[in-house]
């Protein structure tokens, strides 16, 4: 393997460390920005819907751009983006420049999660075998490194304001350091460029990639579930004490950041078709046994085992993706990627009207079903012909190759 193909893997490592980050301190200090603001939580959750939109157009956006200007370009300018809109929530005064600094930074924070995604994908061609969920596990891992720094800064009393700007500037030194290791252009988008279908193709986005947003929508909703009532769980329905609540959400962080530094290993061995259709299904087991839980030790077993089946599932679909057409890899990630964000804002949304009209336990058969629906279509993750201005379909062939 070529110096530069590793120094490529180590930046995308890095920057999807860095989006992780600067997502992760902004989690931590919301309670701080909330009480400096003045605002309640219903307020809060509105505000949240801009960081959502803004995320959702910031991803819509930088996907074709990432196209035509090439990841290399596009990904530092994303990611100063995103480090330099961290500060604005920790300077609003109002609910106004809260919500015009969430708008802000979801836009920048989606611009560098497609890009740096579709940069992630032609390393993975290049390596021509799964590398794409040890990308995703430094995003979380990123954001354990921002729980801790936030702990460390908010109980010596720094201000959001103060932490955000060192945080990001150190963000931004991650980056001019990371930037010159990224990849140039990917001679397999050159190829599929010089072929006239695969331009006729890229008039409009093939059917399979909207099979895949929508997968991506139901799965990062279940994320979604775990993130926002996995703790509530344990608490409202087995009467279990906060502290011991949190270790909930705990236990699926921990299985789903273990998973996906295990899981493109998996996906070399058995394929990325195995992953999600197994890792789906071993999900919707977690997630029945702690719906079920008639204990807290139980309960805490069924997260685990729903995070571990989750972690590499994701990370597929985006791969899957990226590597349809190299020439439209930003735009289809983008489409994928940004129906599963909406997915991940739509699980709390969800969920909470429906503990309106049964337990919240038994609101969680919703997700299992999700689960098992993509266990079920696993298999349009096997990979789509590419043919070339020959005729040929090497580079699908290839492909096929390195992703069983």
């Amino acid at each position: 393997m070529n110096k530069t193909l590793r120094a490529g893997r180590l930046a995308t490592f890095a920057f999807f460390a860095v989006v992780g980050f600067d997502m992760g301190m902004w989690i931590v200090h919301i309670p701080a920005i909330e009480q400096r603001v003045g605002i309640g939580h219903a307020v809060l959750g509105w505000l949240l819907l801009l960081l959502g939109a803004g995320a959702f157009a910031g991803m819509q956006l930088i996907g074709p751009l990432t196209d035509r200007f090439g990841a290399r370009t596009v990904v530092p300018v994303s990611a100063v983006l995103c480090s330099a809109a961290l500060v604005l929530p920790g300077l609003a005064t109002d609910v106004w420049t809260l919500g015009a600094a969430l708008a802000v930074f979801g836009f920048s924070s989606g611009c560098l999660d497609v890009s740096i995604n579709t940069h992630a994908v032609q390393v993975e061609r290049g390596y021509q075998r799964p590398v794409m969920s040890a990308f995703h596990a430094l995003f979380s891992i990123g954001g354990v490194a921002a729980s801790l720094v936030g702990a460390f800064t908010l109980t010596r009393g720094w201000s959001p304001a103060t932490t955000l700007g060192a945080m990001a500037l150190l963000s931004v030194g991650v980056t001019a350091l990371a930037a010159p290791a990224l990849l140039r252009q990917d001679p397999a988008r050159d190829l599929a460029v010089a072929a006239p279908q695969a331009v006729k193709a890229r008039r409009r986005t093939p059917a399979r990639i909207w099979i895949l947003a929508a997968l991506a929508f139901t799965l990062m909703l279940c994320e979604g579930v775990a993130n926002d009532w996995s703790a509530l769980h344990l608490k409202d329905v087995l009467d279990a004490p906060a502290s011991t609540a949190a270790l909930a959400y705990g236990a699926y962080a921990t299985a789903m950041t273990t998973g996906r530094l295990l899981a493109d290993r998996v996906a070399a061995r058995l394929g990325t078709v195995a992953v999600l259709r197994y890792g789906s299904a071993l999900a919707a087991l977690g997630m029945t046994l702690a719906a079920l839980a008639p204990n807290v030790p139980v309960a805490l077993a069924g997260w685990t085992v729903f995070g571990a089946g989750l972690s590499g599932c994701i990370p597929q679909l985006f791969s899957a993706a990226g590597h349809t057409d190299p020439a439209a890899a930003g735009a289809n990630v983008s489409r994928v990627s940004g129906l599963g964000y909406l997915g991940m804002l739509a699980g709390p949304a969800v969920i909470g009207p429906l503990t309106e009209v049964v337990p919240l336990n038994l609101t969680f058969f919703l997700p299992v079903a999700f689960c098992v629906l993509a266990g079920v279509t696993a298999r349009v993750l096997k990979p789509a012909p590419v043919t070339t201005s020959q005729g040929g379909t090497k580079e699908a062939d290839r492909q096929a190759a390195a992703r069983r």
